[in-house]
């Protein structure tokens, strides 16, 4: 098999140099760089089109599932493994239909990391066994498109239309629209229930 590359991507510099022993002891893979939230993740798979990207879902500003669709939707080839403390079905959900090929919990022993990272690059779904089984006919979370799941991410952060519109580079009433349109696709009328629903639901990561 030829050499596997992969791009770490977590916003703790200690977790990223202990995946990177763990991976790098592997022969076959081969470490090309590492990114500390989901935009710079998303900026280094696109020019460096690694065969993984191995990646945390709590990231700041940028939750894993949505630096998963815009990875993918830039570099298709790239497989992404997701690696998170969250174990409900809801966040497994949320990342496998953003694309992610597998997902892992964050304790995972270093034989299941090496292991998973080749299997993904198979081409194969790697679900943590830890898990149990994801139950395909529970019913999915309302589809949101990526810009409206950046934008839920911060209002369950706490931030204003302004706010939001300073960080993604738009203005406040386009920002307003999108928030009236998650609620709508929701149909849910007021910020504190639509939090509530965001986090009960994955969407959103709240770390």
């Amino acid at each position: 098999m030829s050499e596997i590359s992969v791009l770490l991507v977590d916003d703790h510099a200690l977790v990223r140099r202990g995946f990177r022993r763990m991976l790098e002891d592997d022969p076959e893979i081969r470490v090309v760089g590492e990114a500390s939230d989901g935009h710079d993740g998303v900026e280094m798979a696109t020019r460096l089109r690694p065969a993984v990207v191995v990646m945390d879902f709590a990231l700041p500003s940028m939750n894993g599932a949505v630096a998963t669709r815009r990875i993918l939707k830039e570099s298709p080839d790239t497989a992404v493994l997701v690696l998170s403390m969250h174990s409900e079905t809801s966040y497994v959900r949320t990342c496998l239909e953003a694309g992610a090929r597998g997902y892992l919990l964050k304790n995972a022993m270093d034989l299941e990391l090496v292991e998973a990272v080749k299997r993904v690059a198979a081409g194969e779904r790697v679900l943590d066994p830890r898990l149990g089984a994801i139950a395909e006919d529970q019913e999915p979370a309302p589809s949101l498109t990526t810009r409206e799941l950046e934008v839920l991410q911060l209002i369950v952060h706490g931030k204003s239309n302004k706010e939001i519109a300073t960080v993604l580079g738009l203005s406040a009433n386009t920002v307003a629209v999108h928030r009236a349109n998650i609620m709508q696709a929701l149909g849910i009328h007021n910020t504190a229930e639509m939090v509530v629903y965001a986090i009960r639901k994955g969407l959103v990561s709240i770390a």
